[in-house]
This record gives C-alpha cells, sequence and structure tokens, in this order.
C-alpha cells in the first residue's frame, strides 16, 4: 500500500481518485483537514475498500509511527502543505510550522521507521516529497525555463517555505539514505481547486456577478499544468523516479494571467451566457499588486521526459473549459467550500485592495 499525505486537498485528492481508479493498491490518506482539505473531494472513493482515511497532522510524530507500523507502506507521497502566496504573506509562520517543521519531522519519524526495515523492503521504499517551481524565484521574458540545476531563490514566505522542506528532504537522502525524490511542479488546475487561486476564484466571482480581480496588469507569466497531468507524472516519478533526483513537472502552456482568466470568461461566455446578455470578461478589474509578485515561471522538462518518458497531454483550451463545466455541475461542492471564512480572506485579500486603471 501507499500513504499519501494531504490526500484531500486539490491536488492530492485527484492523486487518490486517479490511483484508485487504476489500481488495486490500497492507499492510506492523512490529512488534518485545514480549510484547504475538503472530505468531500474524495466521497467518490469513500466507501472503496482500498481507501482509509486518517485525521491527522504530518508533524505528529506519534501518529505517524503508527500508522507506518500498522500499515507498512511502500511508499509515501508528500502533499500536505500549505500553498497560497497570499496567505503566506499574512500568516507566514503557519507556512513554516507546516511546510518546514511539519516536513522535517515527518522525515524524521519515516527515517527511524524506514532503518528497521529488512534491506529488500528499504531498497524499494520511496519517499516522494511534492514541491512547486516558484522555488526557483522568478524568469526575466526571455529566459529558458527553470531546470534541476537552477538555483532556489524564493521570493515569498510560500515559496521559501517550500524551499526549506526541498533542502530538509534532499538533506535526508544524502546523509541518512533515504530513498526521496522531489518532484517541482508548474501552476496547477482542474476540478476541486480551493477557490482562493486564480481559475477558481475567476470562476466563482463570475458567476455571482461580482468583480474579476486581477492584480497589477495581469502580466505576470506562469507555465499551466492539468493536474491529471501532474498526477501522471508524479506515477511516473514513485514509479521510474531515481532516489536523491528531483524532477520539473510543467505543462508546456505558458500563459498570462491577463489571457487566463479572458481563457475562462470565454468558456463560461459559451457555457453559461450571463443573464442579460454581455460578456463576463467586462467584470475583469485590476487591483493593487502583491508584495513581491513574481514576474514568470516557465519549467523546463527535459529530465522527466528524457528519462522517465513522461510529458503532458491536455492542452490548455481543452482543460479550461473542463475546469468550467465542472464547477458549473458542482456547484453544490463550491458553496459547501466557500464558508465564511473564505469570505473574510477574499474580502481582505481582493475587496479591500485598490483598484486601479
Amino acid at each position: 500500500m501507499i500513504l499519501v499525505t494531504g490526500g484531500c486537498g486539490f491536488i492530492g485528492s485527484a492523486f487518490v481518485l486517479g490511483w484508485l481508479n487504476t489500481s488495486r493498491e490500497p492507499v492510506v490518506n492523512l490529512d488534518l483537514l485545514t480549510y484547504a482539505g475538503h472530505p468531500g473531494n474524495l466521497a467518490a472513493v469513500a466507501a472503496n475498500e482500498g481507501y482509509t482515511f486518517i485525521r491527522g497532522d504530518i508533524g505528529d510524530s506519534a501518529l505517524v509511527e503508527q500508522i507506518l507500523t500498522r500499515h507498512r507502506p511502500r511508499a509515501i507521497i508528500n502533499f500536505a502543505a500549505e500553498s497560497h502566496v497570499d496567505r503566506s504573506i499574512s500568516a507566514p509562520l503557519a507556512f513554516a510550522q507546516t511546510n518546514v517543521l511539519g516536513t522535517l519531522k515527518l522525515l524524521e519519524t519515516v527515517h527511524a521507521w524506514w532503518r528497521k526495515l529488512s534491506p529488500a523492503d528499504a531498497s524499494e521504499f520511496r519517499f516522494v516529497h511534492v514541491s512547486t517551481d516558484e522555488v526557483y524565484g522568478s524568469l526575466d521574458p526571455h529566459d529558458a525555463g527553470f531546470t534541476e540545476q537552477h538555483r532556489f531563490q524564493p521570493n515569498s514566505p510560500y515559496s521559501a517555505s517550500k524551499a526549506a522542506s526541498d533542502h530538509f528532504v534532499r538533506a535526508w537522502h544524502h546523509t541518512f539514505g533515504l530513498p526521496t525524490l522531489t518532484t517541482n511542479c508548474s501552476n496547477n488546475y482542474g476540478p476541486r481547486q480551493f477557490p482562493e487561486k486564480l481559475i477558481p476564484l475567476m470562476i466563482h466571482n463570475a458567476l455571482r456577478g461580482e468583480p474579476l480581480p486581477v492584480y497589477g496588469d495581469g502580466r505576470q507569466v506562469r507555465d499551466w499544468l492539468h493536474v491529471d497531468d501532474h498526477c501522471t507524472a508524479l506515477n511516473a516519478v514513485l514509479e521510474r523516479g531515481r532516489p536523491g533526483e528531483s524532477y520539473n513537472i510543467g505543462g508546456r502552456s505558458e500563459r498570462t494571467n491577463l489571457a487566463v482568466v479572458d481563457s475562462i470568461c470565454n468558456a463560461l461566455d459559451a457555457l453559461r451566457p450571463r443573464k442579460g446578455g454581455g460578456r463576463y470578461i467586462e467584470l475583469l478589474s485590476h487591483v493593487q499588486d502583491r508584495p513581491g509578485h513574481d514576474r514568470r515561471y516557465a519549467i523546463d522538462d527535459s529530465k522527466i521526459a528524457s528519462e522517465l518518458g513522461w510529458q503532458p497531454t491536455v492542452k490548455f483550451e481543452q482543460g479550461i473549459r473542463a475546469t468550467v463545466q465542472w464547477y458549473l455541475d458542482h456547484e453544490d461542492w463550491v458553496e459547501s467550500v466557500t464558508s465564511g471564512s473564505y469570505r473574510q480572506w477574499v474580502e481582505l485579500h481582493y475587496k479591500s485592495a485598490v483598484p486601479v486603471a
């Protein structure tokens, strides 16, 4: 069996659903169920005999040790993280607590358990740490994409916390021999993403007739990776990756934020036209840019392509239309996660932001 941490979140739930749809190997999901972890994400497999959910913290060493001793996973895929840049600016200590100290405690507990395995089991074990391209910093418009050799230059509390966790994972391999692998992915999108991130936020606000808040001039560039493509890449890393290595995972779909919002609005115009006419893009509102906003990310995925034979398959325009359709078909899910605390957060970070021309 495998152990997934943070499996009720956006990417973690996509991984668990995909795994149980294609494999008979059981999954244990350890998740603390913070604001972005939604048990409804895995309602479809809640009764699956191959699925076990345990509510808890990766930093709870006693609990993690119990899980490892009882279930004896052949692999751990660590999704558990605080992951939103805006929240990290408001509350950086929470990101250090989960992403740095939580990962460190998890590594210590796993390593102590791993040392007791038989040589054969220890050799086959894998610890896959899921991270972000944001650890590399920002690129100029004509720079080549990030490779695995690019030096870390994190510019936000979030990316700094993930960079620290990546370094700890690397150290546990090189110092203690733990068979770790790290992945650094570009911006994900797809179903079940918490609506504080750009794409679901735009869909949510558009359907409510509210402004579509875009930071600054909206020309920041990101590489967009469909979550299902990300999950197939993680499978490839788990099964064929070399311990001690890191692998960049990209979608080969660089877009400005303005272009992404335009694609969302075009899909909404086609799938659910505005009442009373007009186009959704008319709701676009530029707001004051956030501090330290990275200008461009881009991924060079040649290593994972050449070593593991992986490449993305979901084209952005196809993926964004399917994503918009999912949110239209699951408005009950959106309502269940957009609680009072969510609305307070949006008020703080967007509605109170200064509109700009």
